[in-house]
């Protein structure tokens, strides 16, 4: 693995300092040239939590992934440049799941002036890493949370027109075995929302784009603009035009995107 490959893969040319500056180039610099994307467990490739397997999806064949490969592979580089960096398995929507959603989410802590969320893999999260005290703060008209709770959690709570609501997390290091085996369940087990939708995430300069399934969603603080799309190769050009994701055996996931599709809206007649 090599620290400038992956600065090439961002488009990232800025200073490498151990500071703010540089920790909120990379950040946004990665949000910007990487999707967030589900196409391997759409397709059954297995996936790890493997950071070398990461680096070589996401930089040398120049895809996406979700958020073990996404921030797994950031959480790296910045180590690399020397930024002390804490791996922490979070939950997505603990507050109605339980603690067994512990694990469905690596996101990475950092200590400079005061400690930092970084998050790359969330999808349509933040777009600059967010300091670990509570309040409302806004990024591009997107209002977000961070909120401490009574039982030692954080809980972002996601902008107003997020798909995932939330994620909880402790400052403390990740069990890595707890990930693996999150991260194996949530390719295999069939009620994972991953193994049942396609989804693909981008930040754009005014906001989101967004696939999940058939429906192609343009994000910004005003609103949500939808358009369903009707084909295997609508779907495919959309990939790699909104999202620069180049997967041509995507077209076989077709009659199972579609089968989905009309399970959630069977009015629909697109």
């Amino acid at each position: 693995m090599q620290l400038s490959r992956y600065l090439e893969r961002i488009a990232y040319n800025g200073p490498l300092n151990v500071d703010l500056e540089t920790l909120n180039g990379i950040h946004q610099h990665h949000l910007r040239a990487i999707s967030y994307e589900n196409l391997d467990v759409q397709l059954g490739i297995p996936l790890t939590t493997n950071v070398q397997a990461a680096y070589h999806k996401i930089v040398a064949l120049g895809r996406g992934g979700w958020c073990y490969e996404m921030n797994g592979v950031m959480g790296w580089a910045l180590e690399e440049i020397g930024f002390d960096i804490m791996r922490i398995s979070a939950g997505v929507n603990r507050n109605e799941r339980g603690d067994a959603v512990v694990g469905s989410h690596l996101v990475l802590l950092t200590e400079l002036d005061q400690p930092y969320l970084v998050d790359v893999g969330f999808g349509d999260g933040f777009l600059l890493p967010v300091p670990l005290k509570e309040g409302e703060f806004s990024e591009r008209g997107f209002i977000f949370k961070m909120e401490h709770l009574t039982d030692g959690y954080w809980r972002l709570h996601n902008h107003q027109f997020g798909g995932a609501p939330n994620f909880d997390f402790k400052t403390e290091p990740a069990d890595e075995s707890q990930l693996e085996t999150v991260c194996q369940s949530l390719q295999t087990v069939e009620h994972s929302p991953f193994v049942m939708t396609l989804i693909a995430q981008r930040f754009v300069q005014d906001g989101y784009e967004v696939q999940v399934g058939c429906t192609g969603r343009k994000i910004t603080s005003r609103g949500i603009e939808t358009k369903v799309l009707n084909s295997a190769e609508a779907l495919q050009q959309r990939l790699q035009n909104a999202f620069e994701i180049n997967v041509p055996a995507v077209t076989a996931l077709w009659p199972k995107v579609l089968k989905r599709h009309q399970a959630l809206f069977p009015d629909n007649t697109d």
